[in-house]
């Protein structure tokens, strides 16, 4: 057989050549994908034999055979293209370079359709990681939605961007991630689960010993608002996935924590929640500043802009003196305590509706007995009152005060820091907001479980003072002191703006 197929220069008639079959297979199989690959030499057929001479037998080209098949030339884009597509028909965004097409994706998105879209025409790599466990795992469904990539000559990232500032930030998370920074301790939060449920064991057990009487009501009151807040807390670290190391988990406990022991749908805090974290203080986008300007006048350039425009739908000039009264007081149990329960049944959140039904059943079947009907829904409002004092000055303390404007497609850092701050570390104020008073730390990394905040928050004050971004921390009632003074210093612009323009 060899010396056959010497004699004839070539496998016999009707053979198949292996390097073609390669060839074609390789060639049938570029077709059904995109490769982002710079273009390869291409290959030309041979020359045709003059006519009269015989056509040579079919050999291997050993040139042919080692010169790749040219896949599909990549699409390009450039920023000023990926910053088009942000509106409600088409919504294009970059991942480490990586151009994605998200219009039709918003819909299914697990984290909801606001947070991504919010940051539609921009770069997003810097939120895909603060916000996702599996990184990999998400990035093989992603795959879908590729598009093609940055030109070679386009900067990966936007003008608007700090590169340096982003560069380094992202090795000091590198850092954090070897520090081993981003691992929960789990008995910290077996201990923090078993102290709300002592609190809220002794708020029954303080009627059930010492009768109802007013005392024992009041201590009642302030039990079981200090465990529903305190629960808060840990439904806040469960949501942001911060206590296992799977989604899974984090989801199953959250609905535990939040339905059964706060009577409130995860669905809900998650759908609002993440908007604010994708871009705090950022009008339109974070939700936490909605109340602007239909109740307050937020921010300096917000409120000057709202007296330019000759709008006043509240006497803002006078809202740090309205705020004691339809802020802190009003919040949950006059718009919260039912504005949830229209957000699960409109958008049929069945399941978190159930986790809310037990624990109406279990607080109505442990109190009622013992207080009858009335006393008890004269409970149930008085800790909603108070948990609202508690949740409003706290959560409102860092954020409040600080820069509100439209989104200026700002660097994650930048965005973070200008619209956060902390307050001073000790035990109570640990224990008090739920850590956090690190509000800082943990917007920048809002994976990382709570108890090692302090410990990362040197190194971000370093970063912090290389590139002379502002790190304020202060005293707890100064942050306090702080919401009242913004309000009434935006107040004052809104009504100079609107008096003079």
């Amino acid at each position: 057989m060899g010396t056959r197929a010497a004699r004839t220069g070539g496998p016999r008639r009707g053979a198949e050549n292996p390097a073609r079959k390669r060839l074609a297979l390789g060639a049938r199989q570029q077709t059904h994908s995109w490769s982002p690959r710079t273009p390869s030499t291409r290959l030309t057929a041979p020359a045709e034999p003059a006519p009269g001479v015989a056509r040579p037998a079919m050999a291997p080209d050993p040139v042919a055979a080692e010169t790749p098949v040219q896949g599909p030339t990549p699409r390009y884009f450039t920023w000023d293209e990926v910053a088009q597509r942000s509106g409600c028909e088409e919504r294009w965004l970059v991942i480490d370079r990586k151009v994605y097409n998200i219009s039709e994706f918003t819909r299914r998105h697990p984290g909801g359709s606001r947070v991504i879209s919010h940051y539609a025409g921009q770069d997003a790599t810097d939120p895909f990681v603060a916000f996702h466990i599996n990184k990999g795992l998400v990035k093989k469904y992603m795959n879908s939605l590729l598009i093609g990539e940055l030109s070679p000559e386009q900067p990966s990232f936007e003008p608007t961007k700090n590169k340096e500032l982003t560069d380094e930030f992202r090795e000091l998370r590198a850092t954090v991630e070897r520090m081993g920074l981003m691992k929960a301790n789990h008995v910290f939060f077996l201990l923090y689960l078993l102290h709300i449920l002592l609190l809220d064991g002794a708020a029954w057990l303080t009627l059930w010993i010492f009768g109802t009487s007013f005392l024992p009501f009041l201590l009642c009151a302030v039990l079981l608002s200090a465990a529903q807040i305190q629960a808060g807390w840990l439904q806040h670290d469960l949501g942001h996935l911060s206590v296992f190391s799977t989604s899974k988990w984090n989801h199953l406990v959250h609905h535990f924590v939040i339905g059964h022991l706060k009577g409130v749908p995860a669905s809900w805090w998650n759908h609002l929640h993440f908007q604010h974290h994708a871009k705090p203080n950022c009008f339109g986008k974070d939700p936490d500043i909605n109340m602007h300007p239909f109740f307050f006048a937020l921010g300096k350039i917000l409120s000057v802009e709202l007296g330019k425009q000759k709008k006043k739908y509240m006497p803002y000039n006078h809202q740090h003196k309205y705020f004691f009264l339809i802020g802190p007081p009003a919040l949950v149990p006059f718009f919260f305590q039912w504005y949830v329960f229209y957000f699960v049944i409109q958008r049929k959140k069945w399941v978190d509706l159930a986790w809310m039904i037990t624990f109406y059943i279990r607080l109505f079947l442990t109190y009622v007995p013992l207080l009858g009907l009335k006393a008890f829904l004269g409970l149930f409002f008085i800790v909603r009152f108070l948990e609202s004092n508690w949740f409003v000055w706290v959560t409102q303390m860092n954020h409040i005060p600080m820069h509100i404007d439209h989104d200026r497609n700002m660097d994650w850092v930048s965005t973070q820091l200008q619209a956060t701050c902390n307050v001073h570390k000790s035990a109570f104020n640990d224990w008090f907001s739920g850590h956090l008073n690190f509000q800082i730390e943990h917007h920048l990394f809002p994976m990382m479980p709570r108890h090692n905040y302090h410990k990362v928050a040197p190194l971000v004050q370093s970063l912090c003072a290389k590139h002379g971004i502002e790190y304020q921390s202060k005293p707890l009632l100064s942050a306090f002191a702080d919401i009242i003074h913004s309000l009434k210093e935006s107040g004052q612009l809104w009504l100079d703006a609107y008096l003079h323009q």
